[in-house]
């Protein structure tokens, strides 16, 4: 049942990750919109003019993607917890989210190092903006599980 819980938390947590992300390449009109980065670059349609694909697959693609890799760490929090490494708090879930946007920033740079056609962004920018971005993903991962497992103390410690 604790998978469940976990994999429903990453739910939330990547969706508050994406709607970070989407409403700050809106608000600053950089591109940041990481399922489109994503799909584009899983299936290689970066446009000529270095931009992203707008196809519906890409969409699709980029989505399950993102959502599978925020299930994934989901589950290694749910493995670390069952470990004795951390607690369900807020202070942890920034610790958490802190150390898997490092993780993150090192597996999109790679990735952009390694694509024979990445789309044209600011890399270093989109890559600052993931770390937050991922504490973003942990706090609310965080925050979501322990209302669903309603622990004993207080999360907001």
């Amino acid at each position: 049942m604790k998978f469940l819980d976990a994999i429903l938390a990453s739910l939330a947590g990547t969706a508050a990750m994406t709607a970070f992300l989407y409403l700050l390449s809106y608000a600053t009109h950089r591109v940041m919109k990481v399922i489109k980065i994503l799909g584009t670059m899983l299936l290689f349609r970066t446009q000529p003019d270095g931009s992203l694909s707008d196809a519906p697959g890409t969409k699709v693609v980029g989505t399950l993607a993102h959502y599978s890799i925020g299930a994934f760490f989901a589950i290694v929090y749910l493995a670390l917890w069952d470990s004795g490494v951390g607690l369900i708090s807020f202070s942890w879930s920034l610790l958490f989210g802190l150390a898997n946007g490092i993780a993150g920033m090192f597996a999109w740079y790679f990735f952009f190092m390694v694509h024979p056609n990445p789309p044209l962004i600011r890399l270093k920018t989109y890559l600052l903006t993931l770390l937050v971005a991922h504490i973003v993903f942990a706090c609310v991962t965080f925050y979501t599980y322990y209302n669903i497992v309603l622990p004993e103390y207080t999360f907001w410690q």
